[in-house]
């Protein structure tokens, strides 16, 4: 009778030293994601306070072009508030779609800003303008790392909240599905243009 209750001890203790494992695992698993899209958070920041010394640096050259120099800047500023608000809620999928809209928008808006510009000579030649677009191209790079970091992090995440017994852990604590980051528009996978 001894031996039965202790092969039932014995049971629940492995039970509950699973249940802790696989609960620390997720948490783990979480704070990666959450951490990841932190350094993406970074290089975003990064890339929006590069782009008004660029406008600012083209703006004598390109007066004429006004209308291009705000709309990047507003696009900037929409997509610096998409990436604060992403910040914040870094599984959420409303905050990331939100956040992939904003920077197809910017990245169309850069386009233009980009096209518009080569049409003078002069910019070309601005050794300041080189080198912030220098600083850009590293950035975008550090971005696309960022990116697949992230989405890395997300997949061993949901793939670990899915697999069984850990669900029924992932189902009963809350750990909600993580999502990607996708950039929707085939136009905004191809490479960002950045040369003068």
């Amino acid at each position: 009778m001894f031996e039965k209750w202790w092969v039932i001890i014995v049971a629940l203790a492995a039970l509950l030293v699973w249940a802790v494992v696989a609960h620390n695992h997720l948490v783990e698993l979480r704070n990666r994601f959450q951490n990841a899209f932190a350094q993406i958070d970074v290089q975003l920041k990064r890339r929006y306070e590069l782009i008004p010394n660029l406008v600012e640096s083209a703006k004598a050259s390109m007066a004429h072009e006004r209308a291009t120099l705000l709309e990047v800047i507003a696009a900037r500023n929409t997509a610096d508030s998409a990436r604060q608000y992403a910040a914040q809620q870094p599984g959420d999928g409303q905050a990331l779609r939100a956040l992939a809209q904003a920077e197809s928008a910017m990245g169309a808006a850069w386009g233009r800003f980009m096209a518009v510009s080569e049409a003078y000579p002069d910019l070309k030649a601005n050794q300041t303008l080189g080198q912030l677009m220098e600083e850009l191209a590293a950035t975008e790079n550090r971005v696309g790392f960022a990116r697949q970091a992230f989405n890395d992090a997300v997949m061993f995440y949901n793939t670990a909240r899915q697999s069984f017994p850990t669900h029924l852990i992932a189902n009963h604590y809350a750990f909600g599905p993580a999502e990607l980051l996708q950039v929707d528009n085939p136009e905004e996978r191809k490479a960002v243009r950045v040369a003068f």
